[in-house]
């Protein structure tokens, strides 16, 4: 990323520095890879030259399936075949916090690309040590993934096991009117998770918080001002960035005028897109120009913008014309996670993912029935209703955010 600031004041004494990028095998020793958390603007064009030949090399090896399990980041129940749930408050009752033999056994044939892992997942250091070790050794080599955006999304500050420290919100943050205080928090909240083992956090909200009656994001955002979102969505990537995590910017287009929660069912902007590129783009354009590497979708439908009900994480309109095309994002673009209710309540789970990944997504987060819908996206490969060079195009983004300095 650029422009990164060095923070004021001094820091928490555990803080450590950015771990040392670690080799990792993907598919059984198929390709071999550095992963790391963020650009480098010393890096050389020759260098970035080396890295684009050798992600091609590296998929050129890789099987459909190897590829298809690179675009997948899932919960951990995805992979335990025996769990069955249908509320989110089911999830904590499993416990789910080892890697088991069913997961072993599921993930043999079902690579991934990436875990997200919960608060119901995370008991102590001691057993996330343990887990996060696990994981690292399934079939394609996971990313490991958390919601630490300080504030009321916190699944390890918001643990009374864990010995960190907690931040009111990112409102309160920006109150302060120092967009150093976002850089500071930033890298002390990525300093611990980068220290734990994760590798990506999502975070920080670039949502401005436009609708009082917004249940979802509120003081989640930095502000309802779009020049200071945008001020402090960049220091507060820089932060994560100077730790060593990659950053995500989040909920393409704009979570922040919306009533509804899209976790529960549908949810819309009734904007036009001129009006979203004087509020809600402001604090997203700006993180792009500051070197952000993924931006994550809202399930949000923008009408005014698209002419349909889709959303924003179905739609080629919003994703490949508006952030691709006329915001130029060339990072990942990572969904909001599947198995929400604003797709869940309008979509099969296969047909979903499908949509999405023909709309440009790149990682496919938390889908519901993981293997039916991996199957049903080699498939729909295979079938041509997916161009494999489509899915190549994800790889490729993917791969080479593991290989860059």
């Amino acid at each position: 990323m650029k422009n990164s600031k060095q923070a004021n004041g001094k820091m928490s004494p555990w803080i450590l520095p950015a771990l040392q990028a670690s080799k990792i095998t993907i598919a059984a020793g198929t390709i071999a890879l550095f992963l790391t958390a963020c650009g480098n603007d010393s890096s050389s064009s020759a260098s970035e030259d080396s890295n684009k030949e050798e992600v091609s090399l590296n998929i050129s090896k890789m099987t459909l399936r190897e590829k298809v399990g690179q675009m997948f980041f899932v919960r951990p129940e995805a992979l335990d075949t025996s769990i069955h749930w249908n509320e989110y408050s089911e999830l904590p009752d499993y416990k789910l916090q080892h890697v088991n033999e069913i997961m072993l056994a599921v993930n043999k044939e079902y690579p991934i690309g990436g875990m997200i892992l919960y608060a119901h997942n995370i008991v102590d250091e001691t057993q996330l040590g343990d887990f996060i070790a696990e994981i690292r050794k399934l079939n394609g080599s996971p990313l490991l993934a958390i919601d630490e955006e300080g504030g009321r999304i916190a699944r390890i500050a918001n643990n009374g096991n864990f010995d960190v420290p907690k931040y009111e919100s990112m409102a309160a943050i920006a109150e302060s009117g120092d967009p150093n205080e976002a850089y500071k928090a930033a890298f002390t909240i990525g300093s611990y998770i980068k220290k734990y083992g994760f590798d990506i956090d999502y975070a920080p909200v670039a949502d401005v918080n436009t609708n009082p009656e917004n249940i979802v994001i509120g003081p989640r955002a930095f502000s309802d001002n779009p020049e200071t979102a945008a001020d402090f969505v960049v220091s507060y990537l820089n932060g994560l960035d100077s730790a060593g995590v990659i950053g995500t910017l989040k909920h393409f287009p704009g979570h922040g005028d919306v009533k509804t929660d899209t976790h529960l069912g549908y949810a819309e902007t009734n904007k036009t897109w001129e009006e979203m590129l004087q509020c809600e783009m402001i604090p997203f354009k700006a993180g792009i120009k500051a070197g952000a590497q993924m931006i994550m979708t809202a399930h949000i439908a923008a009408p005014k913008i698209t002419g349909n009900d889709l959303p924003a994480t179905l739609s080629s309109v919003i994703l490949q014309d508006k952030l691709r095309g006329e915001l130029g994002f060339k990072g990942i673009i990572v969904t909001d996670a599947m198995d929400m209710g604003a797709i869940t309540k309008q979509f099969g789970n296969a047909e979903a993912v499908i949509k999405s990944i023909q709309a440009g997504v790149d990682v496919v987060l938390c889908s519901r029935e993981f293997t039916q819908v991996f199957d049903a996206v080699v498939k729909a490969v295979e079938k041509g209703e997916i161009k494999e060079n489509r899915i190549d195009e994800s790889v490729k983004r993917i791969l080479a955010l593991r290989t860059k300095k």
